[in-house]
């Protein structure tokens, strides 16, 4: 069983992140449950994506999965996910108590605040700062596994597009090894599920996302 929560804010993708990991699944012929809890997504309110896979074979090979190999709710429950991806620092840590001590968390490292409360007392001055380094904290004490911080205005930049996010963020997470779907899945599952005119980009935002962690490693041993 391979559990996966994808937390964001109305807009940002969350929704077809989700579904594309779970059409890459079926794709390798894994069982799937998937469900989104949304809280009044279109004025930028939490989303939160629930994917359980049931992992059987490999990509191109006779599905085998079954849903019965899976718990009846779609629904991930507290302290079981393997895997948590934020698109954004504090639905992250609003996310955290979904995932198992020794879980993974792959997050966009920029904030994103609602339209509607921007002028608000309680989000000025909000920047991330504080959600990241509990999240570090986490990852020192064990809580966490593993901890990748995703830049994700430089790798959109790179892009050309900032509606490649959720996507870039899936390839990050596909690198460390978090994610066990094969690449040629996520691939086709773009092809599937995206429209066409948005297909190379998105393509290319999994490469990217996927090259991120690579890089990262290069620059911790040079300022070593």
């Amino acid at each position: 069983m391979s559990e996966i929560v994808i937390a964001g804010v109305g807009g940002q993708g969350t929704v077809l992140a989700s579904k594309l990991l779970a059409k890459a699944a079926l794709l390798e012929g894994h069982a799937v449950r998937t469900a989104e809890t949304i809280g009044m997504a279109q004025r930028g309110g939490t989303v939160l994506g629930h994917v359980r896979i049931a992992r059987e074979n490999n990509y191109g090979g006779a599905r085998t999965g079954s849903h019965s190999d899976l718990p009846l709710s779609p629904l991930v429950s507290a302290q079981s996910a393997d895997l948590l991806i934020g698109f954004e620092p504090g639905e992250t840590v609003r996310a955290l108590p979904f995932v198992r001590n020794g879980g993974a968390v792959v997050t966009a490292m920029q904030t994103l605040v609602p339209a509607g409360a921007a002028a608000s007392s309680i989000v000025q001055g909000y920047n991330g700062a504080a959600e990241l380094a509990y999240l570090q904290g986490c990852q020192t004490t064990g809580r966490l596994g593993s901890l990748m911080v995703v830049d994700g205005v430089a790798a959109c930049s790179r892009l050309g597009s900032f509606k490649a996010l959720n996507v870039l963020l899936l390839g990050a997470a596909l690198a460390t090894g978090s994610i066990e779907l094969s690449e040629q899945a996520l691939l086709a599952a773009i092809d599937a599920l995206v429209k066409p005119q948005f297909r190379e980009l998105n393509k290319q935002a999994l490469a990217q996302g996927m090259s991120l962690l690579a890089a990262q490693g290069d620059l911790e041993e040079t300022r070593s």
